[in-house]
């Protein structure tokens, strides 16, 4: 039993004639006839008495029609439902982040994509690198936007922006003093980090920009997450280092230098296998979005 066996037994039903649905078809008279003749050969019942004028449903065509009625409507809505995702009006993209989305690339990003794909819902998730990627290997995330230029396996990515570095400290702190620091400032510093994401990022990152220098930093690393950190920064409890992106998002007590030189690339990373046209709508964007200042530093650093 075909599609067109289905569509050919309303038509027929519809205009009341085989030659009738026949000629609104745009087929020959004699396709409807043998299409409507192996569908009751199949059913093993007749649709329809035939007569001079035309054919007539018979009590089993009439039960037939209904439910074929339902399974046509069901066939065409499930057939918009998926135009509709392919053209991205609806549909969902799963998104791990470890940025701010207070301001910078990744928010203008989103904000654009829900402009142009009112339909399509985001879902977001803070995590780690290894967590985010880990993820989209199993098809649990579509697209994670993570720092650094690392290549994952069975992953693809493309840097996208380069935010700059921050310290945090407390607005009475000497080195305010500074409209800009570098790392030579910082070395003898305290500094508190979260155990969650970013934190243990941070920490990494903090040994090795000032082992470089022969000092090892003081780190007092927290369980509580980037608010509460800024918090303890403002009450003097050490400093802390974060992404452009968050400079935005003011502090009470808390005020932020950025570090001479220090530049974090941010990339995007996901499945070559993941067929979402919705994550392909926003990469396509993102690259659109992304300007030669990441291929410039790229190259300046090879």
């Amino acid at each position: 039993m075909e599609l067109r066996h289905l569509r050919y037994f309303v038509a027929t039903t519809e205009h009341g004639s085989l030659r009738k649905a026949a000629a609104a078809l745009g087929v020959q008279e004699s396709t409807v006839s043998r299409a409507v003749r192996d569908l009751e050969d199949r059913l093993g019942a007749s649709l329809f008495h035939r007569h001079i004028g035309g054919v007539d449903l018979t009590i089993g065509g009439e039960r037939f029609l209904y439910r074929v009625r339902i399974a046509l409507q069901q066939i065409g809505s499930g057939i918009q439902d998926v135009a509709a995702i392919g053209c991205c009006e609806n549909g969902c993209l799963r998104v791990g982040i470890f940025s701010s989305l207070a301001s910078g690339f990744l928010a203008e990003l989103l904000q654009a994509y829900d402009k142009s794909h009112p339909g399509v819902r985001i879902d977001l998730s803070d995590g780690n690198p290894d967590e985010h990627v880990a993820a989209i290997r199993q098809r649990a995330l579509d697209v994670a936007f993570v720092t650094g230029t690392r290549d994952w396996s069975e992953c693809e990515t493309v840097t996208l922006w380069l935010e700059r570095v921050f310290a945090a400290l407390p607005k009475g702190h000497t080195l305010t003093r500074k409209e800009e620091l570098d790392w030579s400032d910082l070395a003898g510093e305290s500094f508190v980090v979260s155990n969650v994401a970013p934190g243990p990022e941070l920490h990494d990152y903090l040994v090795q920009r000032l082992a470089d220098l022969g000092h090892r930093p003081e780190i007092n690393p927290q369980q509580v997450g980037r608010d509460n950190i800024l918090s303890l920064v403002a009450a003097g409890r050490g400093m802390t280092l974060t992404s452009e992106a968050t400079t935005v998002a003011q502090f009470p007590g808390v005020a932020y230098r950025p570090i001479a030189g220090e530049v974090l690339p941010f990339c995007a990373v996901w499945s070559p296998r993941n067929d979402n046209p919705a994550l392909r709508r926003l990469l396509s964007m993102a690259r659109s979005m992304s300007n030669g200042t990441v291929a410039r530093w790229l190259g300046s650093t090879h």
